[in-house]
């Protein structure tokens, strides 16, 4: 009798070290009363590149991690209020905007003393100004706060922050003597004017009618692929428009909120959005360089420290500045504190520009990651605090 050699396919083994490690971390993490989300972390951490390097191509987790974004946004466009959200358009627009000015200005202000050039302080104010939509999205569901006030501010704060991207990368491309295409700026114009549309159409309609519903609704495969499509249909669509693939999403759960066909869609995806949420945050804890930190501590402690406390004094003003109490603006504040996974994208793009060399680049990449890492710790700490002495 010949044995016939059994393959295994790296892949698929690597993914089950990862799943078990998660498993065992999680439960670790849980008797310790830790988020879920800094178990991933962790977890990305040591099985990443810079730990026990059991996983070394993280393009794969990459990937499939920033499917999770998309799928986290698409549930959120499923269960907010429209009508809420566009109520808070002043402080979610004029309130970004000031927010992404005032950071700016306090680089500039601190430039003066490290010595730098302007372009790169409308850089790092990009960079510092952005929040992680996916860190406090998940958190916001986690305790049952999306509809809240608050909530519904910060999640507006979010999405202006996800349709400023665009421009920012327009900026960092012109100031490293790359001029925006006008193809570019059409298709653009055009994924914006796409989504203003949708809006305003669930708003005039009300209630949007899905195509053969009553067909879908009693086959449970097929609502599968469809859920699948109306989520990831609508992010490719504004992908290729040059807007964010999670803004897309955002907007497809929206429609399907409309067409009040929450219930099916939730159970088709809820599977694909815990694993896909998973390994989007294990991505980010495989960026962090245990031997760059060790380096180079001292100015990332610091860095880390003034990227907090400077980020949650300047949201917490503007929000505060909206008629918001203290108590809801310092806790408003404190969840809009941290660097989002979008500077991951400002940075490597000054860094290709040549805003900032290689050193500026890596301890960007390491200093967003370990913002993420530390985010809910702060949240909670600040919202403990509010509860205390404010609320």
């Amino acid at each position: 009798m010949i044995l016939h050699a059994i393959h295994i396919d790296p892949i698929l083994s690597k993914f089950v070290i990862l799943s078990l490690t998660i498993i065992l971390a999680g439960f670790l993490f849980r008797v310790l009363k830790q988020p879920t989300l800094l178990t991933y972390i962790i977890v990305g951490l040591l099985l990443g590149p810079n730990g026990f390097k059991v996983i070394t191509d993280e393009s794969i987790v990459t990937n499939l991690g920033s499917l999770g974004l998309v799928l986290l946004l698409f549930f959120i466009g499923m269960e907010i209020s429209l009508p809420r959200l566009i109520t808070n358009w002043r402080i979610s627009v004029i309130g970004t905007l000031l927010q992404v000015i005032v950071t700016i200005l306090a680089i500039f202000l601190a430039g003066k003393y490290f010595d730098l050039e302007i372009r790169q302080v409308v850089f790092w104010g990009f960079v510092l100004s952005l929040s992680s939509t996916a860190v406090i999205v998940k958190l916001l569901d986690e305790r049952k706060e999306i509809n809240s006030r608050i909530g519904q501010v910060v999640l507006g704060i979010l999405l202006v922050q996800d349709l400023l991207i665009v421009p920012m990368l327009i900026v960092i491309g012109y100031m490293g003597g790359e001029l925006p295409k006008t193809p570019e700026l059409i298709k653009q114009l055009v994924g914006g004017l796409l989504i203003i549309g949708v809006i305003l159409l669930i708003l005039i309609r009300k209630q949007i009618k899905l195509p053969f519903k009553k067909y879908i609704t009693k086959d449970h495969e097929l609502q599968v692929f469809v859920a699948f499509t109306l989520c990831f249909g609508f992010s490719v669509i504004t992908a290729i428009l040059g807007l964010s693939a999670a803004l897309g999403a955002f907007v497809a759960g929206m429609l399907v909120s409309s067409a009040k066909s929450t219930e099916w869609v939730y159970q088709s995806l809820l599977s694909f959005k815990v694993m896909f949420v998973a390994l989007f945050f294990v991505s980010i804890g495989m960026l962090i360089d245990l031997n760059f930190i060790a380096a180079n501590y001292h100015i990332i402690i610091l860095m880390t420290i003034i990227v907090f406390t400077i980020n949650n004094i300047i949201n917490t003003l503007v929000i505060k500045a909206f008629g918001m109490s203290w108590g809801e603006s310092i806790y408003g504040g404190a969840l809009l504190a941290q660097i989002g996974e979008f500077s991951f994208i400002i940075g490597s793009t000054g860094f290709l520009a040549g805003i900032i060399g290689q050193y500026s680049y890596e301890l960007i990449i390491n200093i967003i990651a370990i913002s993420l890492m530390l985010s809910t710790f702060w949240i909670y700490t600040i919202h403990s605090f509010v509860k205390k002495r404010i609320a």
